[in-house]
């Protein structure tokens, strides 16, 4: 499994603390497959809960929350308003839907409900 940034690692750069410049990048992979190793929802927010502060973790819901009212057309002051998401965090949320890594469409895509 890759878990590629393409274009867009610039975006991860600043969370970097190793020595070299993409040496998060070449970890990145064995990340990716830790989260694919998990087998429940469970699981899944052990890990999370372990790996990540609470705060990152709430980032990560908002981010993920906007990503599926957005895709759903709800306005984004809407979205603000309901939810207390930030309209940058919208906004940028909305930005990487339209021109990122299509990582936001291909999880919306397999967790849409039908």
């Amino acid at each position: 499994m890759s878990c590629g940034l393409g274009r867009n690692s610039y975006y991860l750069g600043s969370m970097q603390k190793s020595k070299t410049s993409n040496e998060w990048e070449k970890q990145l992979p064995d990340l990716c497959n830790a989260f694919l190793s998990m087998k429940t929802v469970s699981e899944c927010k052990r890990f999370l809960r372990d790996l990540c502060t609470i705060t990152e973790i709430q980032a990560m819901t908002e981010r993920w929350q906007a990503a599926r009212m957005i895709k759903r057309g709800i306005p984004y002051r809407q979205i603000a308003r309901e939810t207390g998401i930030s309209t940058a965090t919208i906004t940028r949320v909305a930005a990487w839907l339209k021109d990122g890594e299509n990582g936001y469409v291909i999880a919306l895509k397999r967790t849409s409900k039908h």
